[in-house]
Order: structure tokens, then sequence, then C-alpha cells
């Protein structure tokens, strides 16, 4: 049985972004099943109609070639169906972000440093590191600021951009329910780079104060995933200082709302 995230079925009603690897893996699990119905057979087409745009010929014709249903996936994709029936699926295409791209970064940036340094990630690169969101991401959230010892080393950090596609970030911890920092945990150490995590129900309360379009999208995506119950009692416990600050609070009841279609707890 596919995952949530390799079910060609669960990607094309999720509503959410889609990792365009993820579909191609997706399609043809699809494509194998015998006698698919006619709405499955939309969305294969459909499917690939949408991976031809995003890769470009090119690539597409090449991942098509190399496919071991090949020949299905080709008699699906000429079919004479109608038109589109899942239009959404070009626009929700992206090259999702992947965990081992960003520990390959700890251990390069790690690697070249002269002096122990410590870094608390948060933001979405913490959640896609412990697969609760896939998703695109240019920057890795540093909580309060890049440590000198790094921030000083320019050529280091371009360098690191035009490798990986990742920049170093930062945000501020006050957007952090209390006690954020006893809840942290390691990722490693990476030469002289000790990588921290903070706490995934953590971040997605910063997300449920956050006003930007993109945490509320990390927030939908994220919900499967998450035990609902568990982000009630750390907001009951820990996120009284963000609810004294009337925009936050004013941004938490219209995300939990969106998200759960409920009143904010307590």
């Amino acid at each position: 049985m596919p995952t949530l995230e390799h079910d060609l079925w669960s990607l094309a009603r999720s509503g959410q972004p889609i990792d365009a690897t993820g579909l191609a893996s997706a399609v043809e699990a699809q494509a194998a099943e015998e006698s698919p119905d006619f709405r499955t057979r939309l969305l294969i087409r459909d499917t690939l109609n949408a991976l031809s745009a995003y890769w470009g010929q090119d690539r597409f014709t090449a991942w098509l070639a190399d496919s071991p249903m090949q020949e299905r996936l080709r008699r699906f994709w000429h079919s004479d169906l109608g038109p589109a029936g899942f239009p959404s699926l070009t626009q929700r295409l992206m090259n999702a972000t992947r965990p081992e791209t960003i520990v390959q970064f700890f251990r390069d940036l790690g690697s070249q440093l002269d002096r122990p340094a410590r870094l608390n990630v948060g933001g979405s690169t913490s959640l896609i590191l412990v697969g609760t969101l896939s998703r695109q991401t240019d920057n890795i959230d540093v909580v309060d600021e890049v440590p000198a010892e790094i921030r000083v080393r320019h050529d280091l950090l371009d360098q690191m951009v035009k490798r990986y596609g990742l920049a170093l970030a930062h945000f501020q911890s006050h957007y952090l329910p209390a006690g954020w920092p006893d809840r942290v945990s390691s990722l490693g150490r990476f030469g002289k780079l000790d990588v921290f995590l903070v706490d995934m129900y953590d971040v997605l309360l910063s997300k449920v104060f956050s006003d930007r379009n993109k945490d509320l999208d990390d927030l939908r995506a994220a919900a499967p995933r998450v035990d609902k119950q568990t982000l009630e009692s750390r907001l009951r416990r820990c996120a009284g200082p963000l609810l004294g600050e009337p925009q936050l609070a004013q941004s938490e009841s219209l995300n939990w709302y969106i998200v759960y279609g409920e009143p904010l707890p307590g």
C-alpha cells in the first residue's frame, strides 16, 4: 500500500503543493494497478501532462524512457479522455527541499569552520528534517541570530548558497512559545557545528500565530501528521506571552479556525 506521500489520489486531493519527484513515483505506482476506472485514468493522464509542463519536454521524456511503467504510462497519456479533470496539478508542483540536502549543508559548513558553533534551527527547515513537512525552502531559519564565527564568513556562505540553494536566515525567539530552549533536540555534530532543532510543536505554534500565507499553508500541510491534543496542550501551557500580543492572537484565532474548523482552545 503506498504511503500518503506516494499515493496518487491522496496527493491530488490534498490541496497542498506537491513535490514533482514524489508525484512521478506516485503515478508509476498507480499505473501498475490493473483495470483503473475512468477517473483514475484521467488522473494519470493529467498527472503526466502536469509533469511534462513542469519539467519541460527533455526531462520528462528522459524520465518516461527510464520508467519501468513506460508502456502503460504512454497508453494512459495518449488516451482520448476529454478535457482535464485535475487542472490544479500543474500549479501545485514544486521541487521539495530534501532532508539529506540540508544535512549535507550542515556537514559542509561545519567542516569549514575554525571554531565551534551552535545553531538552533526552527521554521520550515526543522519540520522538513523531522518529516512533518515536504516543500521547497531557500532558508535555514536560525533562532535569534547566526553565530558570529559563521556570520563573518561571507565567501563561505555565498558558496553554500550556490552549492545547495540554501542560505542561513534568522528569526526572533519571542515568536516561539515560552520554554522552547528546554525542548530542543540535537540533530548531531557536523565537524565543528552543533545543530539543534526547535521542537516540532513549538515551531507549529509559531506558525499558528503568524499572519504569513506560507505559515498557514505549512500548518495545513502538517496537520494530518501531528497530534492535535499535544498542540492544544502546548498552546495552553506555553503560549501566554504570544496571546498577550493582540495582532498575534488575531492571526492565531483565524489560522486555528481555518485548519481545525473550531474556535481557538481556551
